[in-house]
C-alpha cells in the first residue's frame, strides 16, 4: 500500500510517537510492531508534521531520531499537528458536503427526505456506489455527536437541522492561546485558534510540558467519565481493568499525568500513568457510596506522590530544619512545599516538618534539598533513614569529606 500522510487510527500514531520520539529514541531495527516498511511509512508521516523539530543522532547501534523543541521560539505545541491529520474516504467527503448543503437549503429534513435528496444529486454521476440508509444514519449520528448538526422531534418524525455558529471568538484569542499551552486538554484551545482570523502568538513558556499532548483524547474521555460519575474500562498492554476515575494528577516537575481511580472489585484507590493507557471505554453510571468522598479525602491526605494505594500502611516522618531569623525564605519554602504535611515552629531557629504518608521514599529527592539544614530526621521506616545516610556518606566521600554524623 502506498504511503499516505493521513491516518485513521490515532492510537497507533500515539504509540509510535511515544515509543520512538518522546520516550523511546529507538533504532529502526528495534521496531517490532510491524515490518520495516511500516516503520518507514510512520517515520515519513511524522516528518511531514514535525520535520522542523526532528533531529538525528548516531551511536554504535546506528541512527536515532528524536524531537528537539526550543520552547522560547514556539508559541504552540507542535505535537497538536498530529490531531489535524485524519483520513477520509471518498464517500465521507461526498456525504459531508452534500449533507451540510442540504441542511442549509432546508430548515429541517427527515432521514427519508435526506435519502431522496442525495439520490437526486448523486444520480447525475456515473457511479453505482450510492450510500444506503444505514450509512447516512451513522453519518448524521456522528455529526449530531460532534455538534455540527442538531436533531429535533416534530410530531412523530425526527428531523435534522443545521446549527449556525454565531459565537464571536475574536475577544478570546489570548485566552485560547494561553489555554492551549497550559491546560490538560489544551488541544481544544488550539482548534479554537484555528477559527480565528489571526492567532495570538505572544506567549512563551520557560518550562513547557509538551510531551503529553498525544494523550489528549484519553484525558478528555477521563474528564467526561469523572464528571458523569461513570465507571471506565482501562485497556493497557492487552490488560483490561474496570475502575471508577476520581482525580487527575499532573506532576509539577515533569508534567506527566496520572489517574487516581478506585478499582471496581477491591475498592482500593490506586494511580495509573495516563501515557501508558491505550484506550478508555466508558461504562455505566456509578452510584457513590456514602463513605467514598471521606475515604478519598483521607487517602489524599496521606499521598505525597503517586505510588501509594489505600491498602498500604502509612509511615510517619519528622524532619527538623534550621532557619535563622533572617532566613524566612526557608520557612516559606517549607510551607509552600509541605503538601500533605504540617510545619510547626519549635524555637527561634528550628522548624519541624511532620507527615504521615504511604511511601516515604517518594520524599527522598525533596528531603535532600535541605541537606546542611537538617538537624534531626526520624522515620518509622528504617529504609528511608538508611537510604538518606548512605546517600549523604557517598556525597561526602565524593567531595573529600568523612562519614556523616549530622543526622
Amino acid at each position: 500500500m502506498a504511503y499516505s500522510e493521513l491516518i485513521k487510527d490515532f492510537n497507533r500514531i500515539r504509540a509510535y510517537l511515544r515509543s520512538f520520539y518522546v520516550y523511546g529514541f529507538r533504532h529502526r531495527n528495534e521496531f517490532t510492531m510491524k515490518s520495516a516498511r511500516s516503520y518507514d511509512n510512520e517515520r515519513r508521516r511524522v516528518e511531514s508534521w514535525l520535520g522542523d523539530y526532528m533531529k538525528f543522532g548516531q551511536d554504535a547501534d546506528g541512527r536515532r531520531v528524536f524531537l528537539s523543541v526550543d520552547s522560547r521560539s514556539v508559541s504552540e505545541n507542535p505535537l497538536y499537528r498530529a490531531f489535524r491529520t485524519k483520513s477520509f474516504t471518498d464517500r465521507d467527503i461526498t456525504l459531508h458536503f452534500h449533507i451540510l448543503d442540504i441542511l442549509k437549503v432546508n430548515e429541517g429534513v427527515t432521514i427519508m427526505e435526506m435519502m431522496d435528496e442525495l439520490t437526486d444529486r448523486l444520480s447525475d454521476f456515473a457511479s453505482d456506489d450510492m450510500p444506503d440508509e444505514s450509512t447516512v444514519r451513522k453519518k448524521l449520528k456522528e455529526y449530531v455527536e460532534l455538534g455540527l448538526i442538531g436533531k429535533e422531534k416534530r410530531g412523530r418524525e425526527t428531523v435534522y437541522v443545521r446549527k449556525e455558529d454565531h459565537i464571536d471568538l475574536s475577544t478570546w484569542d489570548s485566552a485560547a492561546a494561553f489555554f492551549s499551552e497550559v491546560a490538560p486538554v489544551g488541544v481544544i484551545g488550539s482548534f479554537i485558534q484555528d477559527r480565528l482570523p489571526q492567532k495570538f502568538d505572544r506567549f512563551r513558556f520557560k518550562h513547557h510540558y509538551i510531551l503529553d499532548a498525544p494523550d489528549s483524547e484519553i484525558l478528555y474521555a477521563l474528564f467526561l467519565a469523572i464528571r458523569e460519575h461513570r465507571m471506565i474500562t482501562i485497556i493497557a498492554s492487552s490488560r483490561r481493568l474496570t475502575v471508577l476515575p476520581l482525580k487527575i494528577y499532573i506532576g509539577t516537575q515533569s508534567g506527566r499525568r496520572y489517574l487516581l481511580a478506585m478499582a471496581s472489585k477491591s475498592r482500593k484507590f490506586t494511580f495509573f500513568r495516563i501515557d501508558l493507557i491505550d484506550k478508555v471505554k466508558t461504562e455505566e453510571v456509578f452510584e457513590f457510596p456514602d463513605d467514598l468522598l471521606s475515604r478519598l479525602e483521607d487517602f489524599c491526605s496521606h499521598s505525597w506522590g503517586v505510588t501509594g494505594n489505600s491498602t498500604a500502611y502509612t509511615v510517619h516522618l519528622e524532619m527538623t530544619v534550621v532557619a535563622g531569623p533572617d532566613e524566612k525564605h526557608i520557612v516559606s519554602r517549607l510551607e509552600r512545599e509541605k503538601r500533605c504535611g504540617t510545619v510547626t515552629q519549635l524555637d527561634e531557629t528550628h522548624w519541624k516538618f511532620t507527615a504521615d504518608v504511604y511511601n516515604a521514599l517518594e520524599m527522598m529527592p525533596w528531603l535532600r534539598t535541605f541537606t546542611g539544614r537538617i538537624s534531626d530526621l526520624q522515620c518509622t521506616d528504617d529504609l528511608v533513614i538508611n537510604r538518606f545516610r548512605n546517600d549523604l556518606d557517598k556525597m561526602m566521600q565524593m567531595y573529600g569529606g568523612g562519614d556523616s554524623d549530622a543526622v
